[in-house]
């Protein structure tokens, strides 16, 4: 005959570890536990003790016992994270923020990089199909078109697995968990930075095919509109994931080249997407003969290495002190997996001056 505790760790870890719909967060007391099973405190805290060993619940004086997310069987305990490429710039402290706090909890991680293509998303979720696995966090792909992936996505889903959008969701996605930064905003503080400098001609470089590149573009000509500075189409240039990845391959920079002179040649100041933009950005203004910024300003987003690494420095916005959008999201993650449901959140930014940015007369 199975023992009294054994039960009672068998319907906690169902529930502990999500094979029931209801998913516990915090345990009951041990006087509720007794009154709920009809059993003494002593079987109670033999259950318990089970699944404290098992490493699904920890303890905390004078306050209960949590779930922790684990699952009993160490080969259910892999988090996959998807990542677009391991070619960009921030890389290297992405996957730091992200894996560090996962595996502190005692997760194993896996990344997958989705090489900015749908297919290769596709080919990664049907791999994760067949595998255990306890959590998801995806940076999405090309998100600012319709992802073609949902049904895999769904049947993931349907085991109840926790999940996290880093950077933004997918447009044809029911609402989940997004890591966001507030771009629009940020790229409206960036605008009004500019205008306070007396820059009233104002470019724009962003990506076409990802939602962040959107916002931030909506960003710009909002702040513009909102100060009824003119901007003109004809000084927004928009490039694709593909010439970014050729950027990052083989320093291609024919895009940024063909801005300077399609589309500089009247503007005082340009909003970049990101540093890596801005970087190569100012490369090809040096070649073209433009001075930064006495013929033009550059700021941009991330406050990223490369901001000190060019010359001049870049001004950029940085994320908030504890604001780390990765670090976020692999909380977020682990709150989900304890049971706990976890809103989208976006996250601001604060400007770091540096020498790209002057003042006109």
């Amino acid at each position: 005959m199975i023992p009294k505790y054994q039960r009672i760790a068998d319907r906690l870890r169902a529930q502990l570890t999500g094979e029931t719909r209801i998913r516990m967060t915090k345990l009951p007391t041990e006087k509720e536990l007794c009154s709920l099973y009809g059993v003494s405190r002593q079987t109670v805290r033999q259950a318990l003790q089970l699944l404290e060993t098992e490493g699904l619940i920890e303890r905390r004086q004078g306050s209960g016992a949590y779930a922790t997310g684990l699952h009993p069987d160490s080969a259910h305990n892999r988090i996959a994270i998807l990542l677009p490429t391991d070619n960009d710039y921030i890389y290297p402290r992405l996957r730091s923020d992200l894996q560090t706090p996962i595996l502190k909890e005692g997760f194993a991680v896996s990344f997958f990089l989705t090489g900015h293509s749908v297919a290769k998303e596709r080919a990664i979720l049907e791999q994760l199909l067949s595998v255990p696995l306890r959590g998801l966090i995806v940076d999405p792909v090309k998100s600012a078109l319709p992802n073609p992936n949902l049904d895999l996505y769904e049947r993931l889903w349907s085991r109840q697995l926790p999940t996290v959008f880093l950077s933004s969701g997918y447009t044809n996605f029911s609402p989940h968990t997004v890591i966001a930064e507030d771009n629009l905003a940020g790229a409206m503080q960036l605008t009004q930075y500019l205008i306070s400098k007396r820059h009233t001609r104002i470019a724009g470089i962003f990506c076409q095919d990802t939602l962040p590149g959107h916002y931030r573009y909506l960003g710009f000509t909002s702040a513009c509109a909102s100060a009824a500075i003119p901007w003109d189409d004809a000084n927004i240039r928009w490039y694709s994931t593909a010439e970014l990845t050729a950027l990052q391959k083989k320093q291609d920079t024919g895009f940024l080249a063909d801005f300077v002179r399609q589309n500089l040649s009247a503007c005082s100041a340009v909003i970049c997407q990101d540093d890596e933009i801005a970087y190569w950005l100012i490369k090809e203004l040096i070649l073209a003969g433009k001075h930064v910024p006495e013929d033009v300003s550059v700021v941009s987003f991330d406050n990223s290495y490369l901001c000190d690494f060019s010359v001049p420095g870049i001004t950029s916005l940085s994320h908030k002190a504890h604001a780390e959008p990765a670090a976020a999201a692999a909380d977020a993650l682990l709150t989900q997996m304890r049971g706990k449901a976890v809103d989208s959140v976006s996250l601001g930014f604060e400007l770091v001056e540096r020498a790209s940015c002057i003042s006109l007369a």
